[in-house]
């Protein structure tokens, strides 16, 4: 597969992902609450939005879009994933998720690109980190007017963060062993 062919593949599916979580929070959970989310269980006691695990994704393949097909097309999905939600959920949770996607996107960006050359694996989880928690807070604030189902939001991200390292060790590995066939 090109880098060209696997980075419309990220694409893909990094713009159905805020869509799709928009859709989850008032259709999938184990408990909806009346004029709320639709809740999981993110850990032990804690639960927040089901959406969560879509945008905790997104972040990852945010910096994989970029790594693939570059900054300006990071930029035009960003904007058109934030458009798609539209067609699928409430007007207030859209520019709520609309904009706390375009948000913790562009600060995920801001700290992904200065380190994603040198040390890729910490530049996925740390500007996934950063973008987590400003799209949590913003978020919750504009959609519910509480943050309420902070830590839920901020655990249930970090898990999609980390489960993802695997793939971009694997990932990081694959680039470094075509580098080196390159050099033979």
């Amino acid at each position: 597969m090109t880098k060209r062919t696997e980075g419309m593949c990220y694409l893909a599916a990094f713009m159905a992902c805020v869509p799709i979580a928009n859709w989850m929070i008032g259709n999938v959970g184990t408990t909806c609450v009346p004029d709320g989310p639709c809740l999981i269980a993110v850990a032990p006691g804690l639960m927040a939005p089901s959406g969560v695990l879509m945008i905790g994704l997104a972040l990852v393949l945010r910096d994989l879009v970029q790594r693939r097909l570059g900054r300006l097309w990071v930029t035009v999905a960003i904007l058109a994933g934030a458009a798609l939600s539209a067609g699928l959920a409430p007007p207030a949770l859209v520019l709520a998720s609309g904009t706390a996607f375009l948000l913790s996107e562009f600060a995920d960006f801001a700290v992904y690109t200065p380190l994603q050359e040198r040390r890729l694996i910490l530049a996925v989880v740390l500007s996934s980190l950063v973008g987590l928690v400003i799209d949590s807070i913003v978020f919750l604030w504009l959609a519910f007017g509480s943050l309420d189902f902070l830590a839920g939001q901020i655990v249930g991200k970090t898990w999609m963060v980390l489960l993802a390292i695997p793939f971009i060790g694997w990932l990081r590995r694959v680039e470094a062993g075509r580098q080196l066939e390159r050099s033979v």
